[in-house]
């Protein structure tokens, strides 16, 4: 197991080492980490069309992940509620910010057509499900670990190219304080979670590392784990990022730290135009931190925790 962690760790540190400059060789790099994405959550779900009674399977999938998410967020509510009562953390008075968008549904959309690729993945494997379907599931299997190695190299070199100097995190006490606190009471989560899914504990644990990062932690458990408990992890982290849309705008203004905790490694993306709109530019950069460091940290926490 530790020679598969440092398999897939190297391709994260090779990445992480080369500086890039060009901003089309950046823009390119970023169309890449989209599309693997896609094409491997395309190929998790023909592997999970490849599971015995997939009807009982799916059902499984989505009780599981509902309780995970729902032990999980608890423990982030209380841990980040604290946390919000002892940060001065100040909210602007105006929530106008240029070219935030003011839909949640458009927001959301990205997040829903990533359900669309394992969707799509299970039809096509169901279709080609027959003489073909054994050779069909090995082979995204196979290509899919490829497509990983690929993906972790680019999101190395992303991290490493995304603007954010290691000086200027340290000293973001904000930042670190709720990244630290979302990624504690997460794995508390994680480890509570665990014996209800019948889990092994570092199971568990690695379950609750993804952060809200539901691309990368379905993907990561599924090469360890399986598909089912890839699908697991990335509906866990999922269904945080659509209740993060909902929950920012109705308590960022008195409680900052939870708002943009709650939407863990995502802060930094995805739902940082929420949090723009309705909390002001002050909490921009405290987001951007907090989701960097729960990035950085997570693809290596997983594949650590799935080695114990």
């Amino acid at each position: 197991m530790l020679s598969s962690l440092l398999i897939v760790l190297l391709p994260l540190v090779l990445g992480y080492l080369v500086p890039v400059r060009r901003p089309r060789v950046l823009e390119a790099i970023n169309r890449g980490v989209s599309a693997s994405i896609y094409v491997i959550l395309l190929l998790m779900g023909i592997s999970l069309a490849g599971l015995d009674d997939l009807g009982g399977k799916l059902s499984q999938l989505g009780g599981q992940s509902l309780l995970l998410c729902v032990v999980i967020s608890a423990c982030n509510l209380a841990a980040l509620a604290w946390l919000s009562r002892r940060l001065r953390l100040e909210v602007a008075a105006s929530t106008s910010v240029a070219d935030a968008p003011t839909s949640k549904l458009a927001a959301m959309a990205g997040s829903m057509s990533l359900i669309g690729a394992v969707l799509a993945g299970v039809i096509l494997g169901l279709l080609a499900s027959g003489p073909l379907g054994p050779r069909l599931f090995d082979a995204a299997e196979t290509l899919s670990e490829w497509v990983l190695y690929l993906l972790l190299a680019l999101i190395g070199c992303q991290l490493r190219n995304s603007g954010m100097p290691l000086k200027q995190i340290l000293l973001n006490r904000f930042g670190l304080a709720i990244a630290s606190v979302l990624a504690a009471s997460s794995l508390i989560g994680g480890l509570l979670a665990a014996p209800l899914l019948d889990l092994s504990w570092n199971e568990g644990l690695a379950m609750a590392a993804g952060f809200g990062w539901y691309s990368l932690s379905g993907i990561l458990i599924g090469d360890q784990l399986g598909p089912l408990l890839g699908g697991i992890a990335f509906l866990n982290d999922l269904i945080r990022e659509l209740l993060a849309f909902v929950l920012i705008p109705l308590v960022i203004k008195r409680h900052p730290a939870l708002a943009i905790g709650y939407g863990g490694a995502t802060s930094m993306d995805f739902t940082l135009p929420v949090i723009q709109q309705h909390g002001g530019v002050a909490c921009v950069p405290v987001a951007v931190v907090s989701g960097f460091i729960l990035s950085l940290l997570s693809p290596p926490l997983i594949l650590f925790l799935l080695t114990l």
